[in-house]
């Protein structure tokens, strides 16, 4: 498994569906980072091939470290002081601490994740807060796999110059009559947003072939690759220091996922949670969580225990069009809804807890894992230590 940075030449264009139609203006938004199946189609214009890969990421670097998305566990909003340090504070479903003033009092649905509850006290102080950044960086993470906290002491040393280590640029889009001046209607007028990456900052990915008998004719030499929208460039180099962390990281968080009893999913890219539903003529329907994954505390005692106690998560990723045969096909196609990077999931098992992804035998279900989504870290709650 080689390990690769991307380096934009210039912005970035990921449209995130149809720009516009002809005659009207519309807005045309950008995702970044961008989706898997982007860079699979750069890969492949690269090296002239068609074979099937599978990646790792897309995760962001900077100096060659590999940076991971904000984990939802803490709250970067309401803060909490420590070794006089204004900290995020530490999010736990309630059933978990039993010093909250709420545990046994307040009535809850068991069929539905437990509500998540402030570890600490916050502290409102809005002139003081420091703007943490969405992105963490290999160290700051490989310490909360270790310790299941990050400490006020690895806070008080993450640079809070910047939220987003990119900017978005907002472009017009039409083509002038020369003869009256004005835009032309069979064109329209759109306006999209595209990308630029701050200086020093790459995207970071591994790539290998899915079967082992293909080669990946990719040398240590750095390549030019287009990427995007509008054919613009970025420059491909390989990286081994991302690959010796990466490694790292997965040791640590392997060893946290054999353990039993209270852990916690770090989702670090986004969760593809899909499954098809007979009693909807086997249309397939998403969901913030997966879908193996039941209620831990069931109302029915008959019920067979699940392992989910909550989960923290935010809007969903539309991420893909989904292929439709033997359809109507100039009506909007229905959507990929993917779990965003960073969602926590607090989990309770007494047995190694299993993943329908990476055990099933459907082409469908793999796909989704080969381009790289649905990735977890692991974090064993009983070493949290509470600040």
């Amino acid at each position: 498994m080689k390990w690769f940075k991307i380096t934009p030449l210039d912005v970035l264009l990921f449209r995130d569906g149809k720009p516009f139609s002809p005659g009207e203006r519309a807005w045309a938004g950008s995702i970044f980072p961008p989706p898997s199946h982007a860079l699979v189609g750069a890969i492949r214009g690269l090296i002239q091939s068609d074979i099937n890969l599978k990646l790792k990421g897309v995760f962001l670097t900077f100096n060659n470290e590999l940076y991971f998305p904000f984990p939802l566990s803490y709250d970067r909003e309401c803060l909490c002081k420590t070794d006089n340090v204004l900290t995020p504070i530490p999010l736990i479903p309630l059933s978990w601490d039993n010093h909250h003033p709420l545990h046994n009092l307040l009535e809850t649905d068991p069929n539905r994740p437990q509500p998540m509850v402030f570890q600490n006290e916050p502290c409102f102080d809005n002139n003081s807060e420091p703007n943490y950044p969405a992105y963490l960086n290999y160290q700051t993470i490989l310490e909360y796999l270790e310790n299941g906290h990050i400490s006020a002491k690895t806070w008080e040393k993450i640079p809070k110059t910047f939220s987003i280590p990119w900017q978005i640029e907002t472009r017009s889009h039409n083509s002038i009559d020369q003869e009256t001046g004005q835009v032309l209607d069979a064109d329209g007028y759109f306006v999209e947003n595209a990308i630029r990456l701050q200086e020093g900052w790459s995207l970071a990915i591994s790539i290998e072939a899915k079967d082992e008998k293909e080669l990946l004719n990719l040398s240590e030499n750095s390549y030019s690759i287009r990427l995007g929208g509008e054919g613009h460039y970025a420059i491909l180099e390989s990286c081994q220091q991302l690959g010796e962390q990466w490694q790292k990281i997965q040791k640590v968080s392997q060893v946290n996922y054999k353990k039993s009893g209270k852990k916690i999913a770090y989702l670090v890219t986004p969760g593809v949670f899909e499954r098809r539903q007979k009693q909807y003529n086997d249309h397939s329907y998403c969901k913030a969580s997966p879908w193996e994954w039941t209620t831990a505390y069931p109302s029915n005692p008959n019920q067979e225990k699940g392992c989910l106690v909550s989960f923290v998560t935010d809007k969903p990723l539309v991420i893909s069009n989904r292929m439709r045969f033997n359809d109507n096909i100039s009506t909007p196609a229905p959507q990929v809804y993917a779990a965003p990077a960073g969602s926590v999931y607090y989990l309770e098992a007494e047995q190694e807890i299993t993943l329908f992804q990476d055990n099933s035998t459907s082409q469908r279900i793999q796909r989704w894992r080969d381009l790289g989504y649905s990735e977890f870290f692991w974090i064993s709650y009983p070493n949290f230590i509470k600040e």
